[in-house]
């Protein structure tokens, strides 16, 4: 046992040396950055002319750039529970945003019967952290530290002040494990920032998992040196609200962006970089503060601007640098991925919805042909190859139709030219809702 260990730890000393392509893959650290409402056209890499993003730019240039991967809900909750439960968020249990009102669901969150990212990857051996926005689940039984991380700070509402940790009802927020912690100030994205980094540096001798939720670019806009903008028990203050959206919103995106080299650095000083899965993505497409590039529509809607985000892979000497992917992605794809990648399992008869993605991001193989879907708010979408259909978008026209090969902003409905690709795939639709409303998680009366 002794010198097994010895032998281990001398391993990963000399790890970026020694260690063959094949065989680096055995137990990577995974690092999973998701940023809240960040568009299509938020990062300078994708074509932004309003937010320099230089860090994010040498992540994608030393990876993947994903040109066509998608949230798999349209707002933050439920792009949440598909990521973290490598399911179709309606069938576990969370196909809405979870609202801080209690008069609405503030009672609800992910259950315990499902079984998240950072349970398997904590029984396979691994640290897992996570630090930043969680936003499934207010009550402290669903608190991140019950669902496999074994150490989060950060807050677990839909936003927070980024000074004074309210919730938008004006409820204090800010957790260190299941507690909360009063002591704690600071701009909420350094401090997620600095939590990674910290907690990278105390597990560098472990296989670890560190998913940064940030809270850039969400509402409310407060850059690094703004104010508080609420106060307890009463929430939102209309006259301490910031003028100069455009500013505060590219500040914002600037923070997020030199926290996120500060982990890119910390890896790096370590020698864990050749060894460790980046993977950054956006939870849902921009509101109308931000940008979505030539995509049509915004957060919350089903039209293209409202999931298509961007997306960044980097893993120096296994996925090649400078790669552009245009393969259709969703992001609860990232949890069989990760699964493969680090040889952790769920439970038998656990049924996952997403694929791997594993020999597209090596050696960048096609995936298979699929559907994906797509269901918000009485709205519904399904994508088969550059097909999309979508239903009750507008009033206007209930049935949308677009070939997406040449149509990216989705000008030009084909639905009435395309009576038999439209009744296939509404067909499909439909059996896909009434197999996950089958088998969705239910949630608990109030």
């Amino acid at each position: 046992m002794i010198r097994t260990l010895i032998i281990a730890l001398s391993v990963n000393t000399f790890l970026p040396v020694m260690l063959s392509a094949e065989d680096s893959i055995q137990n990577p650290n995974i690092v999973l950055i998701m940023a809240d409402d960040l568009g299509y056209g938020d990062l300078s890499c994708y074509g932004s002319k309003e937010c320099d993003t230089p860090h994010l730019d040498r992540l994608a240039a030393n990876g993947m750039r994903f040109t066509d991967f998608h949230s798999s809900g349209a707002v933050c909750s439920p792009t949440r529970a598909g990521l973290l439960t490598g399911r179709y968020q309606q069938r576990a249990g969370i196909a809405g945003v979870v609202f801080a009102n209690p008069m609405k669901n503030r009672h609800h969150g992910l259950q315990k019967n499902e079984i998240t990212l950072a349970q398997c990857l904590r029984d396979a051996g691994y640290q897992t952290g996570m630090f930043g926005k969680w936003h499934l689940g207010y009550q402290r039984q669903y608190n991140p530290t019950f669902r496999g991380f074994q150490k989060f700070v950060g807050y677990v509402s839909g936003n927070v002040d980024y000074f004074a940790h309210l919730d938008g009802t004006g409820v204090f927020d800010w957790w260190h494990n299941a507690e909360l912690n009063r002591n704690e100030q600071g701009y909420v994205t350094h401090l997620i920032n600095d939590h990674a980094v910290e907690f990278i540096r105390q597990q560098q001798e472990k296989p670890f998992f560190v998913y940064i939720a940030h809270e850039a670019v969400h509402y409310p806009y407060q850059g690094p040196h703004d104010q508080p903008m609420r106060k307890e028990g009463v929430g939102d203050i209309k006259s301490a609200k910031r003028k100069d959206i455009t500013n505060a919103y590219r500040e914002m995106n600037t923070e997020m962006d030199k926290g996120i080299s500060k982990v890119v650095d910390v890896l790096k000083e370590l020698n864990l970089t050749d060894n460790t899965f980046i993977f950054f993505l956006s939870d849902n497409g921009a509101n109308n503060k931000g940008s979505n590039g030539k995509l049509r529509g915004f957060k919350g809607g089903l039209w293209e601007g409202g999931h298509r985000v961007p997306a960044i892979a980097c893993w120096p000497g296994q996925i090649p640098a400078k790669t552009v992917c245009d393969e259709t992605v969703i992001s609860i794809d990232l949890m069989p991925t990760i699964l493969e990648l680090t040889k952790a399992k769920v439970p038998a008869g656990h049924k996952l919805d997403g694929v791997s993605l594993v020999t597209l991001l090596t050696d960048q193989q096609s995936l298979a042909p699929r559907q994906i879907f797509w269901d918000y708010n009485g709205k519904s979408a399904v994508r088969q190859g550059p097909w999309k259909l979508i239903m009750n978008q507008t009033r206007k026209e209930p049935v949308e139709l677009y070939d997406l090969s040449g149509d990216l902003s989705e000008s030009n409905n084909l639905a009435d030219a395309q009576h038999q690709r439209v009744q296939q795939m509404q067909s499909a639709l439909a059996a896909w809702k009434t197999e996950v409303q089958q088998t969705a998680t239910p949630q608990p009366e109030k």
